[in-house]
């Protein structure tokens, strides 16, 4: 935890319980959910790629904070001068983890999807901006209001991204700006994208990059340096810290160019009337310029303590204890015909813990109903805000995701399994034998359709 955060720390009698089933014990781990077949389960979060449960050493660094809560930058006393110390202290820490250059910013946001938009707003005059289709919406389309965006097709191989991507960079105006937008793990099929490779084509082509982080962040270990990347950014609520804060790092000559993100308190030096009644503000040049209003200190001492527990825990054990439970479930599955796993890069590219699939003769809003009601398993359903990366996967342009219950084989959406540093073995083994037992057995309950979701029917047994 930050220095700063010592006094605060001394005051905490919470401590985490030791956990024998996963390395970072995260909140949530006994909860027990119904089951419509009766009785209870503990429930099993495999949804890590939508947004991660919170460690419980993040939780307990809050809790022994919250009492000290006060402004940040705004007051003279003394919980106010604690917290904005923990605060700068966050920040200092977050770079850290990042690996961050010297004179690079770091600005707390509230998303990698503000993120995201924050260096869309602070884009120079005619920049053009490259991006991969297979992008997330949050780093597909902030771009658009920017001026030329040329979207690039999905690469069929790491090697392929890299070419299609100098041939763009070649074709453009070579002294004009430009930015390259990718994600350094899809969350779709949680494989790695060839970031320093890319970084170093953009960088020759006289174009800058930045990684979208979100998925990559919480799985392996992300250097600014190292990566050759101009900015990251990524989110507290993926990174096993959901308190609503996230990040962007990086170069900081077109942040401090740009007007801030938001006009308010906080990102204005001075501001002055004119004589002619109008007003002159200067603004800040640091990352206070787009931090407008009073900032989320409990989100980004958050994210600090997210960080320094995986730093901890190690990015090495917890890749290569997760790249076990990914084997475990594509081979516990690989026997049963019916589930097809979706991959870009094939089926053997190295990848994060995110897994897509379908499954035939089911709808996947369906399976992934029956999986949560019957088994207390959570996943995720539909084209996970990535639809033309989805679609192309799936082999389709246009279509909905069909009716609950309905076997269409043209309904566009899929099931994605998720894990991460706070999943037990026995969420996964749980997970493999409810695949085999519903693709074999059938739902032992009837769903239908309700306000777009499939959900259990009352009417009782299939």
């Amino acid at each position: 935890m930050p220095a700063a955060a010592a006094t605060v720390a001394e005051t905490s009698t919470v401590a985490a319980e030791p956990s024998v089933c996963a390395p970072l014990p995260v909140l949530g781990r006994d909860v027990a959910v119904p089951l419509v077949t009766g009785g209870e389960v503990t429930y099993a979060a495999l949804d890590y790629a939508a947004s991660a449960p919170a460690l419980q050493r993040v939780w307990d660094d809050v809790a022994a904070y919250a009492p000290y809560y006060g402004s940040v930058h705004r007051g003279a006393g003394y919980l106010s001068q604690l917290s904005t110390d923990l605060f700068e202290n966050a920040r200092r820490t977050v770079a850290e983890f990042l690996d961050c250059r010297a004179d690079d910013q770091l600005v707390f946001t509230r998303s990698t999807t503000d993120s995201l938009n924050l260096l869309a707003a602070a884009l120079p005059d005619g920049c053009e901006v490259f991006v991969f289709e297979t992008e997330h919406h949050a780093a597909l389309l902030p771009w658009r209001r920017a001026g030329r965006v040329p979207f690039l097709d999905a690469p069929d191989s790491p090697a392929q991204a890299v070419e299609t991507l100098e041939r763009a960079l070649a074709d453009r105006d070579p002294h004009g700006p430009a930015l390259v937008c990718v994600t350094g793990a899809s969350n779709v099929t949680g494989e790695l994208w060839p970031v320093r490779e890319l970084a170093a084509a953009a960088h020759a082509h006289g174009a800058r990059i930045v990684l979208d982080a979100a998925q990559l962040a919480p799985h392996r270990a992300v250097s600014v340096r190292d990566l050759g990347v101009d900015w990251v950014a990524f989110s507290g609520h993926k990174l096993y810290a959901p308190f609503g804060s996230g990040v962007l790092a990086g170069r900081a000559d077109w942040l401090r160019a740009a007007e801030p993100y938001l006009a308010g308190g906080g990102a204005s030096r001075t501001v002055a009337r004119r004589e002619d009644g109008g007003v002159d503000v200067q603004w800040h040049e640091t990352a206070a310029r787009h931090e407008a209003g009073s900032p989320n200190v409990i989100g980004a001492y958050a994210i600090a303590s997210a960080c320094e527990a995986l730093t901890e825990a190690g990015f090495d054990a917890l890749a290569e204890r997760e790249d076990v439970l990914v084997r475990a479930v594509r081979e516990g599955l690989a026997d049963v015909p019916e589930v097809r796993f979706l991959s870009l890069f094939g089926d053997d590219a190295p990848r994060v813990g995110v897994l897509s699939f379908v499954v035939d003769g089911w709808n996947s809003s369906h399976f992934a109903a029956a999986l949560s009601a019957e088994y207390g398993i959570g996943v995720r359903d539909g084209l996970f805000c990535a639809h033309p990366l989805v679609r192309r996967l799936l082999g389709g342009d246009t279509g909905g995701a069909g009716e609950c219950g309905a076997p269409e084989a043209g309904a566009l959406n899929a099931i994605r399994v998720s894990l991460g540093a706070g999943t037990p073995e026995e969420h996964v083994a749980r997970f493999v034998r409810a695949v085999r037992e519903l693709v074999r057995d059938g739902a032992r309950w009837t769903y239908r359709t309700v306000d777009g979701r499939c959900v259990p029917d009352p009417s009782g047994r299939a």
